[in-house]
């Protein structure tokens, strides 16, 4: 996806002490505003920030270039010796600059997005949640990762599922702020752990996924993804536990476990051999193969594809009719068709972490990882 540009306003060089000791002045002031922005403002504008700060601060980069691997501060380190001998007064200058459209943007955005119709849940950093119209949305935004869940992310959307499970509305939706639905599994949450603390991040990563696919499984009300773009991993795997599936025809669906070295999660052992059948199954599950929108819809895990142009429209409106029906009677309903499979849902869960937890301590697992990021840093 093209990165956004940051507009960051040209700034004049002939300054007054006085403009420069404002400037400084302002410079300290937006490091508190920037503290108090709600909204990620994206890895790049971050990296934009650290850069000028270090800049403001110290000077050019004067530090010794970080090696290939170590992606995060070579990413800082780019930033900061892209900005050359940028003097520190105009670097404090267009980082000022740079805080106050962010506290611009975000204080506008907020006026737009409220409305007397639509209630906003607080406490969430990573996933939007909206209830509007009988309909709780929960939305992922990393739109900037591509929406991949890191562990932040999983518990969100758990304590997002509880509360619409026992909120007012009539169904709950997932989608994803973007372009991307989620590219899955931020693989970040497998960096920087120590040798030693493998196999409590093993252990603990097991608990929380076995918790989060859990919550599809008992999640009492119809719950309906809308797949606005590709989806990766873990966000294809539980589709198979939504109830209704619709996707627009930019939308791909993507496994990719033997590539990473791990193993199938979200009941998909089950569930994918029996929506779609073994061996259309076993093409997507064990050789890691993509389908469009109109292959998964062919297989049964997508309800119905609609064009990318009308999506959004065609689809919203199908879904303020169904959360006009009865609530109680959709529950119902919903919990005796799951009930049928709920215990065998949950032992598949587990079964699936427990497999996971020893794939993620294999030599195989750790050196496929590695292998995609040494490929993905070449890019």
């Amino acid at each position: 996806r093209p990165a956004q540009a940051v507009c960051i306003p040209a700034v004049h060089l002939h300054m007054t002490a006085a403009t420069m000791q404002v400037s400084q002045e302002d410079f300290e002031k937006a490091q508190e505003q920037l503290k108090l922005l709600k909204k990620d403002p994206g890895n790049e504008t971050k990296l934009k920030l650290y850069a000028l700060f270090k800049q403001a601060t110290e000077g050019p980069c004067n530090s010794p270039k970080p090696g290939m691997l170590d992606f995060v501060k070579k990413a800082k380190w780019d930033a900061w010796n892209s900005l050359g001998n940028l003097s520190q007064a105009n670097a404090k200058q267009q980082y000022t600059e740079l805080v106050s459209s962010l506290v611009s943007a975000e204080s506008a955005g907020q006026k737009k997005d409220a409305s007397p119709e639509e209630s906003t849940h607080d406490g969430y950093e990573t996933i939007l949640v909206t209830t509007k119209n009988n309909i709780t949305k929960i939305m992922f935004n990393r739109p900037d990762r591509k929406n991949a869940i890191n562990h932040k992310m999983y518990r969100e959307i758990i304590n997002a599922l509880e509360e619409a499970g026992k909120d007012d509305s009539t169904i709950a939706v997932i989608t994803g702020n973007g372009d991307y639905y989620s590219s899955g599994n931020d693989l970040n949450n497998f960096t920087n752990i120590q040798p030693g603390e493998m196999e409590k991040m093993a252990k603990d990563g097991a608990v929380l996924l076995k918790e989060f696919v859990d919550h599809f499984i008992d999640f009492p009300k119809p719950l309906i993804a809308v797949v606005n773009g590709p989806a990766i991993g873990i966000c294809v795997t539980v589709l198979g536990l939504c109830d209704i599936v619709y996707a627009s025809d930019r939308a791909t669906f993507h496994s990719p476990f033997s590539q990473l070295g791990q193993s199938p999660e979200g009941c998909s052992s089950y569930l994918f051999p029996k929506i779609m059948g073994l061996a259309k199954a076993n093409e997507v599950l064990l050789f890691n193969k993509k389908l469009t929108a109109a292959e998964a819809c062919a297989q049964g895990l997508v309800t119905e594809v609609f064009p990318d142009t009308t999506f959004q429209k065609e689809v919203w409106a199908r879904l303020e009719g169904y959360a006009s029906l009865p609530k109680n009677s959709l529950a119902v309903s919903k919990q005796l068709l799951r009930s049928v499979e709920k215990e065998k849902l949950h032992a598949v869960n587990s079964k699936e972490c427990e497999v996971l937890k020893e794939r993620w301590l294999s030599d195989e697992c750790i050196n496929a990882i590695v292998s995609f990021f040494q490929k993905k840093s070449k890019l």
